[in-house]
C-alpha cells in the first residue's frame, strides 16, 4: 500500500478512536427532552477533522496521541455545539442528511442542547492530564470567543449590502479556521512540544482551516452533484456572501454585475440561473482566485510542518492538508 493509503487508514483509526469515545458519552436518561436530542447530535457522525488534527499534532510534538483523546473529544463536542446553535440562527431544516435538532424537537430544546454540549466540552477537556491544563483551557476558551465573533460577523453580513473580501476572510478566520488552529495548538501542548513547534502547529491550523472554508465555497459551485451529495449552487440560492460571490462582485461589470447584485439585494439567487452564475465566476476569475488562495494556504500550512521533527504524524498532517486541497465533496 502506498503512503497515501497508509495515511488514510491511520486517519480512519484516529477517527474511530474519537467515535468510540463519543459513543455512549451521554449516560443520562432523564430529563428525556434533553438527553435524547443530545445523543441524536453526537450520533450524527462527521469527518472528525478537528479532533484528528489535535491527536496528530500531539504526536507531531513528540507526545502520545491517546493522552490527547479527552481534548479531542472536547473539541468535537464544541464543534457540534456551534452547529446546533448555527442551525437555529440559519433556520436550517437538515444537517448531514437528518433533521436539525430545532426542527425535530423545537428551538427551546435546541438552545438547551447547545448549552449542555458546551458544558460537556469543558467537562471532557478538563479530564486532560497535562501540567499545562490552564493554558489549554485558556486557548480553548479563546476559541469559543472567536467562533462567536465569527458567527456574529456572518449574521451581520447577511443584512449588509456590501462586504469586502478582506472582511469575509476575517470572518472565516474566526468562525472556521480558529477552531482548527486551536485543535493543533492544544495537541502540541498536550504533546509537550516546545514553543516554536506549538506556534508552527497553530499557524498550520490557521492556514488549513481557512483553505477548508474557501474550498467549501468552491465545491458548492464546481463540484459534481453526485459526489457532493446535494444540488450545487446552494450558497447562491441562499444568498450567502462567499469568497466567490464577493470576488466576482469586485470585478464584474454590466449585466453580470447586475445579476450578482440582485443576489445580494434579493437575499438569494435563482436556481435556474446557476449555470449563468458559474459562467460569471469563471469569467471574472473568481474561481481561479479562490483556487490560488486555497493552494497558497495549503503550501503555507505545509511549510509550517517543516519546523517540526520528521515523524509519521508530521507526514500525516502534510497528507491531510493535501487531501483538503484535492477533495471533491
Amino acid at each position: 500500500m502506498d503512503s497515501a493509503g497508509t495515511h488514510a487508514q491511520q486517519y480512519d483509526r484516529y477517527k474511530r478512536l474519537v467515535d468510540k469515545a463519543l459513543d455512549g458519552l451521554v449516560k443520562g436518561q432523564s430529563p428525556r427532552s434533553l438527553y435524547e436530542p443530545l445523543r441524536y447530535v453526537l450520533d450524527a457522525g462527521g469527518k472528525r477533522i478537528r479532533p484528528v488534527v489535535l491527536l496528530l499534532s500531539c504526536e507531531a510534538a513528540g507526545g502520545d496521541a491517546t493522552n490527547a483523546l479527552h481534548a479531542g473529544v472536547a473539541i468535537e463536542i464544541l464543534h457540534n455545539f456551534t452547529l446546533v446553535h448555527d442551525d437555529i440562527m440559519d433556520n436550517a431544516a437538515s444537517r448531514r442528511g437528518r433533521k436539525t435538532v430545532h426542527t425535530r424537537w423545537d428551538t427551546n430544546v435546541a438552545i438547551l442542547v447547545g448549552d449542555e454540549l458546551l458544558a460537556m466540552a469543558y467537562r471532557a477537556l478538563l479530564k486532560t492530564k497535562s501540567p499545562q491544563i490552564q493554558e489549554i483551557a485558556k486557548i480553548f476558551t479563546e476559541g469559543v470567543v472567536e467562533v462567536c465573533e465569527g458567527q456574529a460577523y456572518d449574521k451581520e453580513f447577511e443584512t449588509r449590502s456590501t462586504v469586502s473580501v478582506t472582511e469575509y476572510l476575517l470572518m472565516i478566520e474566526k468562525k472556521t479556521a480558529k477552531m482548527v488552529a486551536v485543535s493543533a495548538e492544544i495537541g502540541g501542548l498536550v504533546g509537550n512540544g516546545d514553543r516554536p513547534a506549538i506556534q508552527a502547529l497553530r499557524r498550520y491550523g490557521e492556514h488549513v482551516g481557512r483553505a477548508f472554508q474557501i474550498q467549501d465555497d468552491l465545491l458548492d459551485i464546481v463540484a459534481d452533484e453526485k459526489e457532493l451529495g446535494k444540488a450545487v449552487g446552494g450558497d447562491l440560492v441562499e444568498g450567502k456572501k462567499t469568497f466567490l460571490l464577493l470576488e466576482a462582485l469586485r470585478t464584474a461589470g454590466g449585466r453580470d454585475k447586475k445579476l450578482l447584485t440582485d443576489i445580494v439585494r434579493n437575499k438569494g439567487g435563482k436556481a435556474d440561473l446557476i449555470p449563468e452564475y458559474r459562467r460569471i465566476y469563471f469569467e471574472t476569475g473568481a474561481i481561479a482566485s479562490a483556487r490560488r488562495r486555497v493552494g497558497k494556504d495549503i503550501a503555507r500550512a505545509k511549510r509550517e510542518l517543516h519546523r517540526l521533527p520528521v515523524s509519521r504524524a508530521q507526514a500525516m498532517l502534510g497528507w491531510f492538508a493535501d487531501m483538503l486541497l484535492n477533495r471533491t465533496y
